[in-house]
């Protein structure tokens, strides 16, 4: 037991201090640029599609999540989200990483045991926490409102 302690010790002090601060920076960097980026989608979509803005918000969005897919498909999104750490997991464009990976990686596997199965495993936390957050939420609003 103390030596595995003592090989902890001698390891942390070889190990590099993460810059969580330079980190930090650029996840919201990058993670406000996508949002800005979406935003420029739908005010283009509301402008020139004459589109309800909520529709253009909502075209905006799956044309995001669109292309985190095709940059998943191209294996760029890896490297995209390895510079960007948070900034680009954490949109939404992350979540259709997620889900595109998961459905590359096991396709051969066929469509229900390998495809939906494995795209439900990685999706479905985020499902199941978003729900209840926001069951959560909406009780909160008939309390107070």
């Amino acid at each position: 037991m103390n030596l595995k302690k003592n090989y902890r010790q001698a390891v942390k002090a070889f190990q590099p201090k993460p810059p969580y601060v330079f980190n930090s920076l650029k996840a919201f960097v990058v993670g406000g640029a996508l949002c800005a980026m979406t935003e420029l989608f739908a005010n283009w979509y509301s402008r020139f599609l004459s589109m309800p803005l909520l529709s253009a918000q909502q075209l905006a969005v799956m044309t995001m999540m669109f292309l985190a897919i095709v940059l998943t498909g191209a294996g760029k999104y890896d490297n995209f989200s390895q510079f960007a750490g948070a900034g680009a997991t954490i949109p939404m464009t992350g979540f259709a990483n997620a889900l595109a990976s998961a459905a590359l990686e096991h396709r051969s596997e066929g469509w229900t045991a390998g495809i939906a199965s494995q795209m439900f495993k990685s999706g479905g936390a985020a499902i199941v926490y978003g729900i209840v957050v926001a069951y959560l939420l909406g009780i909160l609003y008939y309390i107070m409102f």
